[in-house]
């Protein structure tokens, strides 16, 4: 996985070069090289022509993520979640966010 300026991209072997992709945009953006430097060299140019193409159109950039997450527990889950959060003096948000923070 490459990272560059917020977004992120994973590359693929395909017959003797590397292909990749921006993930987590509608916009599709792509890169390739023939080796690993190539390869990043050609991920960070192409956010760079990707942002600076959303520049000149006069339109936001689509990002990949807006720290936003619709969640939908069992009602038994929330509850334990919600004590757990109320025992250690944070909000369920917050304790949810630590959670998944220690394992990604």
């Amino acid at each position: 996985m490459l990272e560059y300026k917020g977004y992120a991209g994973t590359v693929e072997a395909d017959d003797g070069a590397f292909v990749g992709q921006v993930v987590g945009l509608r916009d599709v953006v792509t890169f390739e090289g023939e080796s690993f430097a190539e390869v990043e060299a050609a991920f960070r140019g192409s956010i760079d022509d990707y942002l600076a193409f959303c520049a000149e159109r006069g339109e936001a950039p689509d990002r990949p993520y807006s720290g936003k997450i619709p969640l939908r527990l069992d009602p038994e889950t929330h509850r334990r979640a919600a004590v757990r959060a109320l025992a250690e003096g944070v909000s369920l948000n917050a304790w949810i966010a630590r959670r998944i923070e220690a394992v990604a």
